[in-house]
């Protein structure tokens, strides 16, 4: 039975990735080797900088290491890892670097398209990275020329990840070790759209005329730097791309209404990753994958009328991942990333009124660009 709801709204909880959990086991099964320290909580500096305290409730020595386990605290994100138990086995190493092992419940990658190579266990780069700075401060401090095994597991996680897209991408064994923040945003649709709004009003109201709506933080850092945007006119919009369409829309209308009122905004860039933007191509507001799935048939036929054969349509049908798909095409020399982007800015040009400058950018996994469409309407006026 659900609990009744309280009767003023309260401000949604941020949680932790699986990336910070493991980063927080491997500070503390440092701390243990180094220092003989077992502290009951350990504080972890995430990607941008902020500092979080972890708990770890379990020390345990192992062969020439440290076993520690805390346990992921997502908030009040509905992610299916909230409360599991993650757990890392941390070895030194006369071999000097970092390397990383699947341990029980994570997972092992299988199949072509995600960000690892094949048979390397699922532990993104993002995550690997912070334990790897962490754990290269601990070597500094203390002086200690070797390295370190790193074996990351979570209890149950073989279980838990028949919750998740794991298993259809070829994700085998466990979960994945996720994060690109460190930090789990809650997903509410009501308050996360309150507040792509108020970013957009706040652009607006401060003059701004060049606004980017970006599905992430790798999109985002790939347009802001681009164009050397300022935060304020970075709308981190996630999957909510119709919160940014319809918005526009209607606040530049109501605008354009008022007396001596002219719109404040000239220009509109959507950038996000290409599956996502493949999504929008095929008309979705909720780019999401519990409201909306990547259609490659539809990316193998776009690839057909710019020439592409029925072999390539073939591989492209059955390909893992809408990027691994794309990674054919490309190799093929067919540029279906621009087709896809064109293809979503036609769409979202129904919501954005034709006064503003629309374009749509792609990128890859690794944040680079791999394809553009630029507003013809806006070109046209502005040729001799």
């Amino acid at each position: 039975m659900w609990p009744e709801s309280a009767e003023s709204p309260a401000p949604l909880r941020t949680g932790l990735t699986t990336g910070t959990c493991a980063t927080a086991c491997c500070v503390a099964a440092a701390q243990a080797l180094f220092a003989d320290q077992q502290a009951a909580s350990v504080s972890v500096t995430l990607p941008k900088g902020k500092v979080v305290d972890l708990p770890i409730i379990e020390y345990q020595t192992i062969d020439a290491g440290m076993k520690t386990s805390t346990i992921k605290d997502a908030g009040d994100d509905p992610d299916a890892t909230h409360g599991a138990t993650l757990f890392v086995e941390l070895r030194l190493s006369p071999e000097q670097g970092v390397r990383f092992h699947a341990a029980q419940g994570v997972g092992t990658v299988t199949r072509t398209g995600l960000l690892l190579d094949v048979g390397e266990p699922a532990i993104n780069p993002v995550p690997r990275k912070m334990m790897t700075e962490h754990l290269e401060g601990f070597a500094q401090t203390y002086q200690y020329q070797g390295g370190f095994d790193v074996s990351v597991g979570v209890i149950n996680g073989e279980q838990i990840a028949q919750k998740t897209m794991n298993p259809r991408l070829g994700i085998l064994g466990g979960l994945s070790i996720l994060g690109t923040t460190g930090i789990v945003r809650p997903f509410s649709c009501a308050a996360y759209i309150a507040s792509i709004h108020q970013g957009i009003d706040v652009a607006r109201a401060n003059g701004l005329t060049h606004i980017a709506a970006t599905t992430g933080n790798a999109s985002e850092d790939a347009i802001k730097s681009h164009y050397q945007l300022d935060d304020m006119a970075l709308i981190e919009m996630g999957d909510f791309v119709g919160a940014v369409l319809k918005h526009i829309k209607k606040v530049e209308q109501a605008d354009s209404t008022k007396l001596n009122s002219p719109t404040q905004l000239q220009k509109l860039s959507i950038c996000g990753g290409f599956g996502k933007i493949s999504k929008l191509a095929q008309h979705h507001m909720d780019l999401n994958s519990r409201a909306s799935s990547i259609d490659l048939g539809a990316l193998a036929k776009l690839a057909a009328s710019l020439g592409a054969d029925d072999r390539l349509q073939e591989r492209m049908t059955n390909a893992n991942t809408s990027v691994e798909a794309l990674s054919f095409a490309m190799s093929a020399g067919l540029p279906l990333a621009d087709a896809i982007c064109q293809q979503a800015l036609d769409f979202a040009r129904k919501y954005i009124p034709v006064h503003i400058e629309l374009e749509v950018w792609a990128i890859d996994r690794k944040g680079q660009f791999v394809g553009k469409a630029l507003d013809s309407t806006r070109k046209k006026r502005h040729e001799p």
